[in-house]
């Protein structure tokens, strides 16, 4: 098994490959590797944390545990009003963090050559939320980093709440 950032790429046929979740983020087409996802679900009730970054919707309560709740189009600075189609629930280290994306499209297996590195003219906001770029069926696609998605702040602010 072989590393690309945060994929993980397994070898099959001599071509490293990462089984991704596929979502529709806007106009855009973005994955997250499956082993990161602990599941998908309708929308859930999201109550405001004050003082967060714009695209922190606030918290949902996911299985009885109150998680951060981000906006994927915000994220990706996407001006998009329509409301998110679904969660997407994501292992981030030893939490959980739900991802809002417009629509899950499904399971694919990407191959890792067909991946770069961002180039450097994309903003370091981008890079801090983008993992790589490629394509899928001749469209672009954004491989999100995970373990960025949520910021220290918003983990801060949800310990603090537990705390009070």
């Amino acid at each position: 098994m072989e590393m690309f950032g945060h994929i993980s790429c397994t070898t099959d046929s001599a071509v490293a490959r990462s089984t991704c979740l596929i979502s529709r983020v806007s106009s855009r087409t973005c994955a997250v590797p499956v082993e990161l996802i602990s599941e998908t679900m309708r929308p859930l009730p999201i109550e405001p944390l004050a003082g967060m970054p714009s695209f922190v919707l606030g918290l949902s309560v996911v299985r009885g545990t109150p998680v951060p709740v981000i906006d994927a189009a915000r994220m990706l600075g996407v001006a998009d009003a329509t409301p998110p189609g679904r969660f997407v629930s994501l292992r981030i280290g030893s939490r959980v963090g739900v991802l809002a994306v417009g629509a899950v499209l499904g399971v694919r297996d990407i191959e890792r050559e067909s991946l770069e590195n961002l180039p450097p003219l994309v903003g370091e906001a981008s890079a801090d939320f983008v993992e790589a770029i490629g394509t899928l069926d001749s469209g672009l696609l954004l491989v999100l980093r995970s373990g960025r998605i949520v910021p220290p702040a918003v983990w801060a602010a949800l310990d603090a709440e537990h705390l009070s």
